[in-house]
């Protein structure tokens, strides 16, 4: 047998004050005397009595109280990344006056899993805009709610939190050109939704259907358009190893190693040390994100560091204005370079 929760009106009957008095000594929407908010605390105590019911509270605004989160990547990889982890921690952080949760949802839901068909969330944030990704953006637009996307590019009408990773990855590029680099190998993420690894031969950038890949593989292009391309399944350092192992392989084997996540470029220096070769003396290597790499003490990498709270924070401060019926504009924010110790001058040619 259930017991009834106690209400806001026995709390007030409790107290001896109205209903609406009781009400707003938990709402702080408007003051009451000192003596009249400690005595309504202290019905509240005796009763049990917590706060406001938030499912009411839900179906009074009309909403549910959550936002929805659809990933690019698979849900199961996603959170290795320490990017994901900073940049869902801004989110969180600029939702929580809205009182909002955070739901996680896949593009690619088995049946009887919650989608974006049927999911209750007030709004959503898509981030990345490969295919499938806008698949999912026609869901939200056909349910008629908000939506955010962090770095893709979804069209007019869609607020974005665009990086500057076109930019980013062509300072990576201009550095190691300074230093005298001329043949480099990229090591990319995944270019679609197959998701395949190895070599790939003359790819053009409407092959690409990954925003973030494409983008950071025109960077390297813009200073090495003849780099070699080794493309990688996800962001995890073991993708990063076998790419590594696979560039070692090559002949002539490159100077440099230009990495699009520092979770694939700490997988390359693993591959080329276990190879008996050093970094930056034989080969150079670099990555893109700024994250504490672990793993290859006491190299630091040389990197471009990204904004993943503020990210993060954008996107919430979007979604925040949207529920507000307001129109939020669309964000560039911008990595700044850090020359770590895994980048120096080629080895000189024997």
């Amino acid at each position: 047998m259930s017991v009834r929760r106690a209400t806001i009106a026995d709390v007030a009957r409790e107290a001896g004050v109205a209903a609406s008095t009781a009400s707003v000594v938990f709402s702080g929407k408007t003051p009451v005397s000192e003596q009249t908010r400690q005595r309504v605390i202290e019905a509240a105590a005796s009763l049990g009595y917590t706060g406001p019911d938030p499912r009411a509270a839900s179906l009074r605004r009309g909403r549910s109280g959550i936002v929805g989160v659809v990933f690019g990547d698979r849900l199961g990889t996603a959170f290795l990344d320490p990017v994901t982890t900073v940049m869902m921690d801004g989110l969180a952080d600029a939702l929580a006056d809205l009182g909002s949760g955070l739901l996680l949802l896949r593009d690619d839901a088995a049946e009887g899993e919650l989608t974006l068909n049927s999911a209750p969330v007030d709004a959503v944030v898509l981030i990345g805009c490969s295919t499938r990704m806008r698949d999912a953006l026609d869901v939200v637009r056909s349910r008629g709610l908000p939506v955010v996307v962090i770095e893709g590019d979804a069209g007019e009408g869609v607020p974005q939190i665009r990086l500057d990773n076109r930019e980013g990855q062509a300072a990576i590029a201009h550095h190691l050109r300074e230093l005298g680099h001329e043949d480099v190998v990229t090591v990319t993420l995944a270019l679609d939704a197959r998701r395949e690894a190895g070599w790939a031969e003359g790819v053009t950038a409407g092959e690409i259907t990954v925003d973030v890949t494409r983008d950071r593989l025109a960077g390297v292009r813009d200073v090495f358009p003849d780099a070699r391309i080794y493309v990688t399944r996800s962001s995890l350092v073991d993708e990063g190893y076998a790419a590594g192992q696979a560039v070692l392989a090559q002949q002539p084997r490159p100077t440099a190693v230009i990495a699009q996540s520092d979770l694939l470029a700490v997988g390359v220096v693993r591959a080329i040390r276990d190879a008996g070769l050093r970094v930056p003396e034989d080969i150079s290597v670099t990555g893109f994100d700024g994250i504490s790499a672990d793993g290859i003490a006491p190299l630091t990498l040389t990197t471009m560091v990204q904004p993943a709270a503020a990210k993060g924070r954008a996107a919430g401060a979007a979604i925040t204005a949207m529920l507000a019926d307001a129109m939020p504009a669309s964000i560039h924010l911008t990595t700044t370079f850090r020359r770590g110790d895994t980048s120096a001058p080629p080895p000189p040619r024997s």
